[in-house]
């Protein structure tokens, strides 16, 4: 049975009172979980987290966003990351991480229920989430879901929530030996688990979640987890899955891992295969797909840049790695950036402890305004993020497409070449009045645009 939908029949107060701490007013009702502390809802719950289609994500990792390397040390930047022009903001994981066989890495878990002291207390996770929610951004936090740290109280409490080999010993996932992996066939393991899940939705106030590796959890316990989630009132929960599994949408994801369409996108620019390799690959994700359900795309992300490389280095420099970004935020699904992309930090960013870098915040302004108005473009023109997309090119070095809502008309042209490539334009594009909206006017006098090497242009169409 749903554990919220139960608790909720014995729900103990409900109480609205003016908070002269946060200067505003904090819905509190108390929840009681079998054998588990009570959970309160802190502050109010935020009532604008976007449709998972006009969202913008940003992924931060608080041990190189800034020289404290904290929580703090994050909120000071939400100006800058709203700036960007986006909605929703996900924390790699905040946790204490384990000593006993470790490796530094923030997704070995010592306590689901603290925050790393290295990041600050659960005051500051509080008043980070309500600055962002002031500014109209949502905040998810990282879930790790499948395994824990070695050192978890819950491998001394509770061994049967792990799976054993014949001769009890507890096992690692793949070989992430730093890790011990949990058993979801123990019921009680589930149920502490979205306790867990629950606990930082109410006593935090955050908008949901990034499931670490949710291909190694079973399906039937997402279904379980967001469905109670979601029951928890007066509130929107993201959740995005990090899976290549389209079974992750049956259970209420809003979102998973577009590793096709990125792995497509990196062969075009780094092996020059044929551009039509993009539209293939959005074409299989969106294939069968339920409504409202959709894949976050990305150049970069903490796994990619931490063990492979930068964007500048993977698409060819500045100008290629912005205009990969934009191939990803025009085509359709989620766009997501991850801290430093938006000033071409030339470092590959670590994560893991201890603290070795701190991003340079000040270099490459320029940089910084060409990702947020091609962030501003998308926010502010619905048809460039939820128009029906329909292919025009067939050439190897550019992509283009038009993307139409009601009467508004879009046309997109990118190259996707370090060289000057001509594009035939089609009939049906030259017979229409365009004006364009982004990079160099091309007139449509003549059967060919020349673009110059990573080149992108938008244009809107005028004849309506």
């Amino acid at each position: 049975m749903n554990i919220l939908k139960t608790v909720l029949l014995n729900l103990l107060t409900l109480v609205i009172i003016t908070s002269s701490a946060c200067q505003h007013e904090e819905i509190h009702f108390e929840t009681e979980f079998p054998d588990q502390e009570t959970f309160t809802q802190y502050g109010t719950p935020f009532q604008n987290v976007p449709e998972t289609e006009d969202i913008i994500m940003y992924e931060v990792n608080p041990l190189v966003f800034s020289s404290q390397g904290n929580l703090n040390g994050v909120m000071e930047r939400l100006d800058e990351i709203k700036a960007l022009g986006v909605n929703v903001v996900w924390l790699m994981p905040i946790h204490p991480i384990g000593e006993e066989r470790g490796i530094g890495s923030p997704y070995s878990i010592k306590d689901f229920y603290g925050i790393n002291p290295a990041y600050g207390t659960l005051e500051d996770l509080r008043k980070l989430v309500q600055e962002a929610h002031s500014r109209d951004m949502a905040v998810i936090m990282d879930l790790v879901a499948n395994h824990t740290s070695w050192d978890n109280p819950w491998i001394t409490k509770n061994r049967s929530w792990y799976e054993q080999n014949e001769q009890g010993e507890i096992k690692f996932p793949q070989n992430w030996t730093d890790v011990a992996q949990l058993d979801y066939t123990n019921p009680s393991l589930r149920e502490e688990m979205k306790k867990v899940m629950e606990y930082w939705v109410l006593e935090a106030n955050i908008d949901g979640y990034r499931c670490d590796y949710a291909d190694g959890v079973p399906v039937d316990f997402w279904t379980e987890a967001i469905s109670s989630l979601r029951s928890i009132p007066d509130r929107e929960i993201i959740m995005f899955a990090e899976g290549a599994e389209k079974s992750l949408f049956n259970a209420d994801f809003d979102m998973i891992f577009g590793w096709n369409f990125y792995h497509r996108l990196k062969n075009v620019f780094t092996e020059e295969r044929s551009a039509n390799g993009i539209f293939q690959a959005h074409n299989e994700d969106y294939s069968n797909l339920r409504e409202g359900a959709h894949f976050l795309r990305f150049t970069t992300n903490h796994d990619d840049n931490g063990w492979d490389a930068t964007p500048l280095e993977i698409f060819g420099g500045s100008k290629g790695a912005l205009t990969a970004y934009a191939t990803t935020v025009f085509m359709g699904g989620v766009p997501m950036m991850y801290n430093g992309q938006e000033i071409d930090v030339p470092d590959q960013i670590p994560f893991f402890f201890p603290k070795t870098y701190t991003i340079d915040w000040s270099i490459n302004p320029d940089v910084f305004e060409k990702y947020s108005e091609i962030n501003r473009l998308r926010n502010q023109n619905p048809a460039l993020r939820k128009g029906e997309l329909k292919r025009l090119s067939e050439s190897d070095d550019v992509i283009s497409f038009t993307r139409t809502l009601g009467e508004d008309v879009f046309f997109l042209v990118f190259n996707l070449r370090d060289r000057n490539s001509n594009f035939l334009i089609p009939e049906e594009i030259s017979q229409m009045d365009w004006t364009t909206i982004y990079g160099d006017d091309g007139s449509f006098g003549n059967e060919t645009l020349e673009l110059s090497g990573f080149e992108f242009r938008v244009y809107k169409s005028l004849s309506n």
